[in-house]
């Protein structure tokens, strides 16, 4: 186990000055560390891994210096084209380093969307010829800075990518200080979210985003003895909730379908707004519930605290948008976009945070879907 300030001051000796990247559970600590001890110019929480390694090219370009991109794990397929069109030896032959959460590591337990990846990871670092080395916490100090420093010079000689991948624990803690200003009498999204359900049409269809949005979902249906069909809980793939939603919407025009998104999932795909305003689906209702963190790895802060999501939904064809924060303007808007005639959007503005004792689905993936493909074409 390594601290997190250890490991910085081994990659600042390694000339590494810029971090870019996506939060990942088991990256938290150190990604944490960045947040509170590195410049805001030289640390970037990216959209997404692919433009999070474009960010480290403009940084080697600029500087002639290593960047570290960091992402868990499932991340990688975004990566995949800037790492194998941009940065590999055979094109540009720009050297970083790449930290990777092993979510799904074979022989631990996780959870079922994290499986396959952690069996494939790497041997996909091995098809995309990225060397790597793995992090343990069975690793000691000194035989993680000898690591580090062995990557980062194979980066610098070969001006390529390679990878340090991490395994659960291999950090020690680390509190992130920075914090977000968000005001705490707002409501927590647990409790716009049971407002949300007690307002909505009965049986309408719920896509909901991969996090902790789709675990409360699942616990608030439990509480209130209500069964879980008519929900598809987006449990991997970060960002794809809005188009999975928009899918079913085109295709089932005479039922209502609400998209329940995140900020940092809204981010991460942010161009999906612009196919959705183009669907012209008026059974589409889009309800972003924005508290301007990741608040399922860590906490660290998004990008939404600066971004004007009713502007931007408008501008590119939402036909409706309001920014709410109370029961009561959760509940006027949720009837006021049922009138409306085109995709329409409801941010819902929350406080981060979530119950330490919130459990996850105990249905499994394909039952899910098995359940909500019966619901959604029998009903």
């Amino acid at each position: 186990m390594i601290s997190p300030k250890l490991l910085f001051e081994t990659l600042t000796k390694n000339n590494v000055g810029f971090y870019a990247g996506v939060p990942d559970s088991l990256l938290k600590d150190v990604c944490a560390y960045f947040t509170d001890h590195v410049e805001m110019d030289n640390h970037i929480i990216a959209a997404n891994e692919g433009a999070a390694v474009s960010l480290g090219i403009g940084y080697h370009l600029a500087t002639n210096n290593l960047p570290l991109i960091y992402m868990q794990n499932s991340g990688l397929g975004n990566a995949i084209n800037p790492l194998v069109s941009l940065a590999d030896p055979a094109v540009y032959s720009i050297p970083m380093i790449l930290m990777i959460g092993w979510r799904g590591e074979p022989g631990r337990a996780d959870e079922p969307q994290h499986k396959k990846q952690g069996d494939i990871t790497l041997d996909m670092l091995e098809a995309l010829d990225i060397s790597y080395s793995i992090l343990s916490e069975q690793d000691e100090n000194a035989e993680t800075i000898s690591m580090l420093d062995n990557l980062c010079d194979s980066a610098r000689k070969g001006n390529k990518p390679v990878a340090l991948v991490v395994k659960s624990g291999a950090f020690s803690k680390y509190a992130l200080k920075t914090k977000t200003n968000i005001e705490k009498k707002l409501l927590s999204r647990e409790q716009a979210l049971a407002i949300t359900l007690d307002f909505i049409p009965k049986k309408s269809i719920l896509v909901a985003t991969t996090g902790m949005l789709s675990r409360e979902l699942f616990e608030l249906r439990k509480k209130s003895k209500e069964q879980h069909e008519k929900d598809f809980l987006t449990v991997g793939g970060m960002g794809h909730a809005s188009q999975i939603a928009l899918g079913i919407a085109i295709q089932h025009k005479q039922k209502q379908v609400f998209c329940l998104d995140g900020d940092g999932s809204l981010i991460m795909h942010m161009g999906s707004l612009a196919i959705n305003a183009a669907s012209k689906a008026s059974n589409f209702h889009h309800l972003v519930f924005n508290n301007n963190v990741h608040d399922s790895v860590g906490g660290q802060p998004t990008a939404a605290g600066s971004v004007n999501i009713c502007a931007a939904a408008l501008s590119l064809g939402y036909s409706w948008c309001k920014l709410v924060s109370t029961d009561v303007d959760i509940k006027d808007a949720i009837k006021r976009i049922q009138e409306i005639d085109g995709p329409s959007l409801i941010e819902v503005r929350i406080k981060p945070g979530h119950r330490i004792d919130l459990g996850r689905p105990t249905i499994k993936p394909i039952k899910n879907k098995q359940n909500f493909m019966d619901f959604l074409n029998y009903e």
